[in-house]
């Protein structure tokens, strides 16, 4: 990937907010994939089948688990895993069982567990995403890095936090959501330190902020906060987005640290 120089605020250490044109963003996805990955099948921790696109570059390149938002699929990362991919890393997209349809294209895992009775709310998914986890670690024989986007990226700050084959973890608009049901994360982060890279909105960036307030970010550990308006979730890596590019030099700076 070309070097970009883009102004834009980091803090160091040393569900969606607009409606994307997806269709657009698909067909441009697509029609510049040189890259056709391949469609896999393994069980989540209750046996349900995750279908999932794995982009393999080797058996010994580090290896990034996709995870997708609320009502979309394993296809919101057609365009960011093949670039992903070229840069020399071993992708695992998934369809969590909480999501939906992308354009025309299908999430296969909600539909097994709509076919088989099982639920698939946010929470439900938690176990797809700890599956892929473990899938990929013992797959490659390595610790990964876990990538969530809005929903997920949330369930991937307590996973990183909780399994210790997850090594970095990079988070999309994270937030607080389930500290009903799961503790609050914001306490849970305290002490955490994998690498982590956390970004958002520029509208969402007081709340990611707060989410952070109460650990100290260590070397490795960021929050990037984009110059311009920004996106939502993984979203704001798209080629259509506009100022994507100021996310991906970002991206790509955290991960030229993480070992």
């Amino acid at each position: 990937m070309k070097s970009l120089v883009l102004p834009m605020l980091l803090i160091f250490s040393g569900c969606s907010l607009n409606e994307p044109d997806s269709k657009k963003e698909l067909e441009v996805q697509t029609a510049e994939l040189v890259t056709i990955p391949e469609k896999i099948q393994f069980p989540s921790e209750d046996s349900l089948l995750i279908t999932a696109n794995l982009y393999h570059v080797s058996d010994s390149a580090p290896t990034i688990v996709l995870c997708h938002q609320a009502r979309y699929n394993k296809f919101e990362y057609t365009g960011i895993a093949r670039t992903l991919h070229e840069m020399g890393y071993n992708c695992l997209a998934i369809d969590q069982r909480s999501g939906g349809g992308l354009v025309e294209e299908f999430n296969e895992t909600m539909l097994e567990a709509e076919r088989n009775g099982k639920p698939v709310e946010f929470l439900d998914a938690e176990q797809d995403i700890n599956a892929a986890v473990n899938f990929a670690a013992n797959k490659y024989d390595q610790k990964i890095i876990l990538w969530g986007s809005s929903y997920s990226s949330t369930l991937s700050l307590y996973i990183a936090i909780a399994n210790p084959n997850v090594k970095a973890v990079i988070s999309f608009s994270p937030g607080d959501y389930f500290q009903d049901e799961k503790g609050s994360l914001q306490s849970l982060l305290i002490g955490f330190s994998k690498p982590m890279f956390v970004t958002s909105s520029r509208e969402e960036a007081a709340e990611t902020t707060a989410l952070l307030s109460q650990m100290k970010l260590l070397p490795g550990q960021m929050q990037f906060i984009p110059d311009s308006a920004g996106f939502h979730g993984s979203r704001a890596l798209w080629r259509t987005s506009k100022n994507n590019e100021e996310y991906w030099l970002a991206v790509t700076n955290f991960l030229k640290n993480v070992d």
